[in-house]
């Protein structure tokens, strides 16, 4: 089963589709698309994200990207109540970023925010989404110090190091791939994913940023994740079918809400 697991549905492009985000989805669908979780960056905008989780195929996140500086959280208890909703399937997402943001009082709010993104899912049992650049040592430790070792979590978008990914294997979590691992200068990263083991990978497209090769100069959008998952399959040495059978299943492992039953169709 091939599923999208990091998408951004509410930021889509939606222009070649007559701004219809049912279109959208349903061109995913017939590219063979039959999962995706659409990824909250911040709680304003959850209400509106939830509504897309009314077609099948379709869940959601609840959290605070660290980025959204406005917003990071200070207490855990609109996360919770947001976490209610059945088609939330995750805590996140959430993490640090010290690339985009130098200013180290904010790396400071954001380590607290994603502390509190960590406590919550242990007390909910859900995995945490999370979004780390040029913060390795600090997003480890602070996994290892608020984390639940039973629900763990996910690495996504990973850019960084196997050293890194092992010591987030060790916390029990996976490490999702996106369309970078195609990218002509991400050799290095494309060694990670060879070394990585498959039962503990994942395929997104993070869309509609990071569009794969062969759709760069494109927004990114979720059917585009085929041509992702054909990618890791051949660095994998793999057939195609079997990467979807084994990444499914550690989705499944991981995301203990989502039914392989509950899947994405083209509708009218």
């Amino acid at each position: 089963m091939l599923i999208d697991t990091h998408c951004h549905l509410d930021k889509l492009d939606l222009t070649p589709y007559d701004g219809n985000l049912n279109l959208a989805l349903n061109a995913a669908a017939c590219a063979g698309v039959k999962q995706l979780v659409s990824i909250s960056v911040d709680l304003e905008g959850l209400p509106s994200l939830l509504e897309y989780t009314k077609r099948e195929g379709v869940y959601a996140s609840a959290g605070v990207h660290p980025l959204h500086t406005e917003g990071l959280l200070v207490d855990d208890k609109s996360l919770i109540e947001f976490a209610q909703f059945d088609k939330v399937i995750a805590i996140g997402e959430t993490g640090l970023d010290y690339h985009y943001e130098t200013d180290k009082r904010i790396h400071k709010s954001q380590q607290d925010s994603f502390a509190l993104h960590l406590s919550a899912a242990g007390k909910l049992d859900l995995p945490v989404i999370v979004h780390t650049r040029e913060a390795r040592s600090d997003t480890i430790n602070l996994i290892k110090e608020y984390g639940n070792l039973e629900s763990g979590g996910v690495l996504h978008c990973f850019t960084e190091s196997y050293e890194m990914a092992k010591q987030a294997l060790d916390e029990n979590y996976l490490i999702s791939i996106s369309g970078i691992v195609t990218f002509r200068n991400a050799e290095a990263l494309r060694e990670v994913v060879k070394k990585l083991p498959l039962n503990r990978l994942l395929i997104e497209t993070d869309s509609p940023y990071l569009a794969p090769i062969p759709h760069r100069g494109k927004k990114n959008e979720p059917k585009y994740v085929v041509d992702v998952a054909q990618f890791i399959a051949d660095i994998k040495g793999v057939r195609y079918d079997e990467l979807l059978e084994i990444t499914a299943a550690n989705f499944y492992g991981h995301f203990k809400r989502a039914s392989a039953v509950n899947t994405l169709k083209s509708i009218g």
